[in-house]
């Protein structure tokens, strides 16, 4: 169907995109599959729409107290130098050591913003004695007893003074480890409390289906299987069928591989979201 709404209905289509049935496609299913894989990887990782930005929440346990709170765990290595004087390999012990103040965090979770700690720390709106509590019960009381500007300024420069006593916590995240690494002082967490993760997480096909369906990933996956076509008919170059039709895998290789440098350009200059350094 021409809008496909599966992995089985999205490699046919696709197929039929390269002239299946009237044409053999000689790529094998196996083949097809891990390109399928590439691709979905290709465009969870790169396009903004193969992302949802998302609310994570997690319950502190002991055991996260404790391995935040653990010594770090020390190595020692060799390492080999060169001395000006004696032009000589001379091997120099040092030691170093490893974090293991981490949180656990799935695997589709490819980035994570910040982190949000919910344990009442928040003196600028934190219970009936915050500063916002106190503004809306002396200065609002009645509708029209402050105007809409002052209280604006005021809930702006409020905000300016939270910013500057409530810092950020420091976290470190990559996607390849499935670790968040929090640069917090674990002393004045405990058990029971929760963490609000501001994260990114990759949309899987199999949930929202219509993915299978996304403009540029039948374009992308199309170019993938023609590529990996022309690739496996290079090894039978000149080899004539029946009736003088004569194989030409070097010219379908060709083809794909300029397709697909022209489609990760465009996925650069239209579906990817630019550096932080280039948002105006």
């Amino acid at each position: 169907m021409a809008q496909p709404a599966s992995r089985q209905e999205l490699i046919d289509y696709c197929k039929r995109q390269l002239g299946a049935p009237v044409l053999e496609i000689n790529v094998a299913e196996e083949q097809i599959e891990d390109i399928l894989d590439d691709a979905i990887q290709y465009f969870q990782e790169r396009h903004f729409d193969g992302v949802s930005p998302m609310y994570l929440k997690y319950q502190v346990t002991q055991a996260d107290i404790d391995r935040g709170r653990a010594p770090h765990k020390s190595q020692v290595g060799i390492v080999t130098t060169n001395t000006p004087a004696t032009i000589a390999g001379v091997s120099t012990s040092f030691k170093w050591e490893e974090n293991s103040n981490y949180l656990q965090v799935p695997p589709n979770i490819i980035g994570v913003t910040k982190v949000f700690h919910f344990d009442g720390s928040n003196s600028m709106s934190s219970g009936m004695f915050s500063v916002k509590y106190q503004l809306f019960l002396n200065d609002m009381y009645f509708w029209g007893a402050m105007e809409m500007l002052t209280y604006a300024m005021t809930r702006s420069y409020l905000s300016d003074i939270e910013f500057l006593l409530t810092t950020q916590k420091q976290i470190r995240f990559n996607q390849r480890m499935d670790r968040l690494y929090l640069d917090i002082d674990w002393e004045t967490v405990n058990v029971g409390e929760w963490l609000i993760l501001d994260c990114f997480m990759a949309l899987n096909p199999n949930d929202f289906v219509r993915v299978w369906n996304d403009s540029f990933l039948k374009i992308y996956a199309t170019a993938l299987i023609k590529r990996q076509w022309g690739q496996n008919l290079l090894k039978f170059q000149g080899v004539k069928l029946p009736g003088g039709v004569e194989l030409n895998g070097r010219q379908i290789y060709d083809d794909a591989q300029k397709e697909l440098d022209g489609i990760r350009e465009r996925m650069s200059n239209t579906y990817e979201l630019p550096p932080l350094d280039m948002i105006g």
